[in-house]
């Protein structure tokens, strides 16, 4: 249990920020210093509140291919990403990660194309091996996230990842806590943002809470994702009756 993780904190240079995107997103200006654990820590809230550019800021800042994948992934289809990681500091601890990855879902098809294209180049080893061997553009999208978590993460690493639950069946994300919990054994350290009431349901995670002016530490059971499952699972009937009845 020696192990206490390879990222410490994130500061946001308040100085001379500039105007528009992604300033304009509120909480993105408004933190200064943000802890993580040495395990796991998650960022959840509303879409629009800034969860994904924060999590890509962080990944551009460490070196990460803004489309996702390895550090030795340099491919661009579209320069879309944001300036933050330009205002972003960054704590480390004495200790060096081995391995990493950003997982950034809605570019993943991406990833899995140039994956196939360098593995068209003759005489290196085939990057599809630590994949599992089958094309990802051959498995579904859940498949292709599945042997992603399954063969490409081996421990010693810090793996940052956004939405990873998007293309998931619910037994897959629950099969995916014991393979972070496996991980988190081998010393790796998770970013993740998510939606998933499943994930975030991690033992002893932080759980920071995104909302339209700011950004808090949560309890699981305290934060808006958890509430709002819990509430319809409980009563789907009533809450249906109500949606539908606010509608005629």
């Amino acid at each position: 249990m020696e192990f206490n993780g390879y990222l410490l904190s994130l500061r946001l240079k308040q100085e001379n920020l500039p105007n528009g995107y992604p300033f304009n997103i509120p909480c993105l200006k408004s933190f200064e210093k943000l802890d993580f654990h040495p395990n796991v820590t998650f960022f959840t809230g509303e879409n629009g509140v800034g969860k994904s550019t924060l999590i890509e800021a962080l990944a551009v800042y460490l070196g990460f291919n803004a489309e996702g994948g390895g550090k030795n992934f340099n491919f661009r289809s579209a320069e879309t990403h944001s300036n933050l990681h330009n205002f972003l500091t960054i704590s480390k601890s004495f200790r060096k990660p081995r391995d990493g990855y950003f997982l950034r879902g809605e570019s993943f098809y991406n990833v899995a194309s140039e994956i196939d294209k360098l593995d068209e180049e003759p005489g290196a080893p085939k990057i599809i091996n630590s994949y599992g061997g089958l094309s990802l553009h051959e498995q579904s999208h859940g498949q292709s996230f599945w042997a992603l978590f399954m063969n490409r993460f081996s421990g010693n690493g810090i793996y940052i990842l956004d939405e990873p639950e998007s293309a998931l069946s619910a037994t897959k994300q629950i099969a995916m806590l014991s393979k972070i919990n496996n991980l988190v054994d081998k010393n790796a350290q998770f970013i993740i943002a998510t939606h998933s009431p499943i994930l975030l349901s991690y033992p002893n995670a932080w759980i920071y809470e995104m909302t339209e002016n700011k950004i808090v530490k949560v309890k699981y059971e305290e934060s808006e994702v958890y509430r709002v499952y819990k509430a319809f699972l409980d009563h789907p009937q009533r809450i249906i009756d109500n949606i539908f009845t606010s509608n005629t």
